[in-house]
């Protein structure tokens, strides 16, 4: 009798290990290893803006209403893997036409040859708990530039409304960046000598992105 319970006993703690080991195996990975999720900008909640200085009076604010961009991010780590925004410089709005075209022209953006501005980034470095600096690349007039993003990420969940069907409610990351560029580190020197319009071009960015 007391042969056959130790048999019993074994074959019950092999099971238990057994499934222990089966459990393990397929929980582990998923607790432990981190995997970042590539997010999409929804171009209908992306807004580019700028202030720049005029002559000192104030400040002229314009937009660039046409950009797209994507990047690869943890939530959870914080880690960044990769990501951009590609902004569209023809599409420059300050509303105020004769003002536009200028910008347009070889003075400043000189759209016909440079028709995208692009930022690139290489890392982003949490700051607190919703906060964070994001470090890249800028791409404008044919030069590149390291500029950092002060970053809040405002909110991450199931979004409360459908979009682009009856029954979508796509995961979104809503978040707000802050930063500045001094326009003449890319050879923008318009107006300078006699302070005409500023040097320092302070960067607004606001978007929501989708988890794809």
């Amino acid at each position: 009798m007391t042969d056959a319970r130790n048999n019993r006993f074994s074959a019950h703690l092999r099971s238990a290990l057994l499934a222990c080991l089966l459990t393990a195996s397929f929980v582990l990975p998923a607790t432990t290893l981190a995997d970042a999720d590539r997010w999409v900008i929804d171009p209908d909640h992306f807004a580019v803006g700028f202030l720049v200085d005029h002559a000192g009076y104030a400040k002229v604010m314009g937009m660039f209403l046409e950009a797209e961009g994507e990047f690869t991010f943890d939530t959870d780590s914080g880690e960044l893997e990769g990501g951009y925004f590609a902004i569209k410089t023809d599409s420059v709005f300050t509303n105020h036409a004769e003002r536009d075209d200028h910008l347009r022209n070889e003075d400043f953006l000189n759209v016909e040859e440079y028709p995208e501005m692009r930022f690139t980034a290489t890392r982003y470095q949490p700051t607190g708990e919703n906060t964070g600096r994001l470090s890249g690349g800028l791409e404008l007039l044919g030069e590149t530039r390291t500029i950092h993003l002060d970053v809040t990420i405002n909110k991450v969940g199931r979004y409360p409304l459908p979009l682009g069907g009856l029954f979508s409610r796509p995961y979104v990351l809503g978040a707000s960046m802050r930063g500045s560029f001094d326009r003449s580190d890319f050879g923008m020197s318009y107006g300078l000598i006699r302070d005409l319009v500023g040097d320092e071009v302070e960067l607004m960015i606001e978007f929501e992105a989708q988890r794809q």
